[in-house]
């Protein structure tokens, strides 16, 4: 969800026809990384404008143009302008104008999502391919509610770009199809990139400290105090987009009290947030800002500042996504040896075991339903997902991609190896909260910077934080006005 990737910050992604635990079974091999982001403001879309006869005419099926793709028709793809970059989209750009020589292809890449393309959704004149990610990312439950969005099973159904042997959706990495659904079959998403949530630090300043990744949370303050008398603070984080927490906190609640916990929040179920598990995870990272263990001045940072002020040494931990490593490659010292770790948990009465971490898919490509060549935004992200492409992006970006593969020949860059190891040592423990794309408003600005944000920065209580969460929940399940997802 960062962005340049903070605001891309977030954005993470799961299904809606697939319950936790199937999903978790799918995806503990997956691969890695992403891109984040989650969404300030929503999405308002309606619909009007546009009609089926501005298509382009559809174009000749062949073995090599299998979606049917009209040839010379103009193809316009709009980029989050994130801490991915462009030159991954640009170079696949490269090898659609090379297939359609005689097509335009309109590319540009912007970090106001929302404000750029809510207009043109409205008018019925939005592009044929979006990177719908970021702070301004438009909210998806919106989108799909108001059936503004194609489904993309027709790509998934295509033959892959490598092997015609093979469909789509068989060259995809466990879970990344259910993650694009959010009612019924239909796949209105999908995320290109895999992204692992949890704490990242500095393996070389951990061991400076003569400190080992702490497992319990008296093991995480006495690292802190440690951290705090040699002039470093335990924590920083994007106090701007305090959203970013979450990405150890919710997995530290599934940790503490059973995936079920975080089930009830994305379910908005009444006093989901009165978990004991909750008020425990709450009260421990309330601690962090209590004992002084946060450093000075974060609430007001934002997440290249907070970043940077880590990657200098100034802070050990940071809650993040493994975009991060791309994302703050020019401050991260050669010598830093970064790496992830899953979040610290209470004690040995925790439900499930060290390990248990946030990961999804990352990095959300759509198709509007009103795009005029919506199926040259498709034959776009076929070529993304074949091989070539997914090297090129795992390469550039420090990044694994939907792709289930693409890594042969490619040496591991550290964030991108330690989060690969903390997949292997999650196993079946891998989380995906749904709440940050179900209901983007809700956790962005009332769960993330009215509640956590205010708690962070000493403003509210844990219990006056639990309340007035509780309380945003509340007011959005009785919002008739918003569709609601659960988990089946």
């Amino acid at each position: 969800m960062g962005s340049t990737s903070a605001e891309k910050s977030a954005e993470h992604h799961g299904p809606t026809g697939v319950g936790r635990r199937d999903l978790i079974k799918r995806s503990a091999a997956l691969g890695l990384i992403s891109v984040p982001t989650m969404s300030f403001l929503s999405a308002c879309a309606s619909g009007g404008g546009g009609d089926d006869q501005d298509k382009a005419e559809a174009g000749e099926k062949t073995a090599k143009n299998p979606l049917g793709v009209n040839n010379s028709a103009q193809m316009e793809f709009v980029l989050f302008d994130g801490g991915f970059g462009k030159e991954y989209a640009e170079d696949a750009v490269k090898i659609y104008q090379k297939n359609f020589p005689k097509a335009t292809v309109k590319f540009s890449a912007t970090q106001k999502i929302q404000s750029t393309l809510q207009p043109r959704f409205n008018q019925g004149t939005p592009p044929d391919l979006i990177d719908n990610s970021g702070a301004e990312q438009m909210d998806m439950g919106v989108l799909v509610g108001k059936n503004q969005l194609a489904d993309l099973t027709p790509l998934l159904d295509a033959p892959s770009y490598d092997d015609p042997a093979k469909k789509v959706r068989d060259t995809l990495r466990p879970g990344i199809v259910e993650m694009g659904q959010f009612d019924g079959d239909k796949v209105w998403i999908l995320y290109y990139a895999y992204t692992v949530y949890g704490v990242w630090y500095s393996r070389k300043a951990l061991d400076s400290l003569d400190a080992e990744y702490p497992k319990t949370w008296d093991e995480m303050l006495a690292v802190c105090a440690k951290a705090k008398k040699k002039g470093m603070a335990g924590w920083t984080y994007a106090g701007k987009y305090p959203y970013y927490i979450p990405f150890s906190l919710y997995p530290m609640i599934a940790k503490v009290g059973g995936a079920e916990v975080l089930d009830a929040i994305d379910n908005l179920e009444p006093n989901a947030w009165k978990h004991p598990a909750v008020k425990a995870c709450f009260e421990a990272y309330y601690e962090l800002y209590r004992k002084g263990y946060v450093l000075k001045g974060t609430p007001g940072l934002d997440h290249i500042q907070s970043q940077t002020a880590w990657a200098k040494g100034d802070a050990l931990f940071l809650p993040n996504g493994s975009w991060v490593e791309n994302e703050s490659a020019k401050v991260i010292p050669a010598d830093f040896d970064l790496a992830v770790a899953a979040p610290t948990g209470l004690d040995s009465s925790d439900k499930l075991p060290f390990g248990t971490i946030w990961a999804s898919g990352g990095e959300p490509f759509v198709v509007p339903a009103k795009a005029k060549n919506g199926t040259g935004g498709m034959e776009q992200l076929r070529i993304m997902l074949g091989e070539a492409s997914s090297k090129n992006f795992t390469a550039k970006v420090k990044s694994l991609t939907a792709f289930n593969g693409g890594t042969d020949g490619i040496e591991l860059t550290p964030g991108l190896k330690s989060g690969v190891e903390a997949l292997d040592l999650a196993g079946d423990n891998v989380v995906n909260p749904r709440i940050q794309d179900w209901y983007v408003k809700l956790q962005k600005e009332q769960i993330g910077v009215g509640g956590l944000g205010e708690m962070m920065a000493g403003r509210l209580t844990p219990a006056e934080a639990v309340k007035k969460i509780q309380a945003y929940a509340d007011e959005a399940a009785k919002d008739s006005s918003i569709k609601h997802y659960k988990h089946q």
